[in-house]
């Protein structure tokens, strides 16, 4: 045949985000103040964006596109 299906390696077919064995991050409960300032910028970065900027563009943009969910995406800490 003219067309040959290309080469599927395993990464492909196992992706490790979906699985259900999830690596346990931990963390301490004596944080440095470096680390502290760090989860706070990222708490305040994850929220909703504010109606008026719906109306400002024209709902052109409709939602935050980098909202976090804490337990689908994890900082990398």
């Amino acid at each position: 045949s003219l067309f040959k299906a290309p080469c599927v390696t395993s990464s492909f077919l196992f992706d490790h985000r979906h699985s259900r064995e999830r690596t346990v991050e931990k963390m301490s409960s004596h944080k440095t103040f470096r680390i502290k300032r760090f989860l706070a910028k990222k708490q305040k970065q994850n929220r909703p964006i504010p109606q008026w900027i719906r109306m400002k563009t024209g709902n052109k943009i409709r939602y935050n596109s980098k909202r976090r969910h804490w337990r689908r995406t994890k900082l990398g800490l």
